[in-house]
């Protein structure tokens, strides 16, 4: 029997480096891996050794020893921490191999925060590397969003994508198959995350945690004040900053919504400043058919429809927001040799 080749398994993998969360997607197999990018470490005299990376470190979290610390190894969708990134890496790209001994390095597509200074690209460049890529290649986020919406960027037609992850808020303009412009906010799920956090300590005198306030903004979070029928109501916990006892309140969407206003505003102000710029043929154009949100904070409820209201130029989501960066990352990647004008330079 004639075993298959290594080639024939899909070595490829398209990589989404997120602040909350890492994707990844092998060719041939789509994504296989979905968790967040979290590293447990065990710190001593002398020594760091990595205990878990991804949902198992996640797991971990507010139940750690001293002895145990609790890495978030990207910052603002960078790396912060090269040595809990590069063992994070390599884990889960050791998970995707299935090729018969695992001998031969993936091509690896891996993608950066528009906004990512040349010493960020190279920093995640070389990080790659040495989690075992045979080669790298970096795009910025909202190039490779656009093409995982299924915008048609080699049509002569603007076309326009703002992503939204947990630490940036990316922007690309696209046409004729190149970038227009492209730039970068970092405010964004992270920054809703702490400003859910500031509305509860202000307003309710009630101390919640990260994972708390993203909790609330997943299950009752809302971009707009605006009822419409029927509402949702959350209860959460916390400590009362008054007596420092457990204390329990009740949040509606329009609490959220009003505790969201800041980083929903500089978003929209973000938008605007990005479509005056462009040259009025492809701001007619994109005025004309619309924005594609994308990211995880697309699927904030009325999200599309508050910035339509504030911007005046509609919004839409595609299917499966979340994975529209590697989504796009792996198309690119099945033609990377036509598409060499869409990448960047380490």
């Amino acid at each position: 029997m004639r075993l298959p080749s290594v080639s024939a398994f899909g070595e490829d993998i398209a990589i989404d480096l997120g602040t909350v969360n890492t994707i990844v997607h092998v060719m041939g197999r789509g994504v296989v891996i979905d968790e967040p990018s979290i590293v447990a470490v065990r710190t001593g005299p002398g020594h760091r050794e990595v205990l878990a990376v991804g949902q198992a470190a996640h797991a971990m979290l507010g139940r750690t020893p001293g002895s145990i610390e609790i890495i978030r190894p990207l910052r603002d969708g960078v790396i912060a921490d090269f040595v809990a990134t590069e063992e994070m890496l390599r884990q889960f790209i050791k998970r995707t191999r299935t090729d018969f001994l695992g001998l031969r390095r993936p091509r690896i597509l891996i993608c950066v925060p528009a906004g990512a200074t040349p010493v960020e690209r190279r920093a995640v460049y070389e990080t790659a590397v040495q989690a075992g890529a045979r080669k790298v290649f970096i795009v910025e986020e909202p190039v490779a969003a656009a093409i995982g919406a299924g915008l048609p960027i080699d049509d002569p037609i603007g076309s326009m994508v703002v992503d939204i992850g947990g630490g940036t808020t990316d922007i690309a303009v696209l046409s004729l198959g190149g970038v227009i412009q492209s730039r970068s906010l970092r405010i964004a799920g992270n920054a809703m995350d702490e400003a859910i956090i500031r509305y509860v300590r202000r307003d309710h005198q009630l101390l919640i945690s990260e994972a708390n306030a993203e909790r609330i903004k997943i299950e009752a979070g809302s971009a707009s004040r605006r009822v419409n029928g029927a509402t949702s109501e959350i209860h959460i916990r916390g400590r009362d900053l008054r007596t420092g006892k457990p204390k329990s309140t009740i949040l509606t969407p329009q609490h959220i919504a009003e505790a969201l206003e800041e980083p929903v505003q500089a978003m929209a102000e973000m938008i605007e400043r990005t479509l005056e710029d462009l040259p009025s043929e492809v701001s007619s154009d994109i005025c004309e058919r619309g924005i594609y949100l994308t990211g995880g904070g697309a699927l904030l409820h009325k999200l599309d429809e508050e910035f339509a209201r504030r911007v005046g130029v509609p919004f839409a989501v595609p299917e499966n927001p979340l994975h529209c960066v590697v989504r796009g990352s792996a198309k690119l990647l099945e033609n990377v040799a036509a598409r060499q004008h869409l990448l960047i330079r380490p």
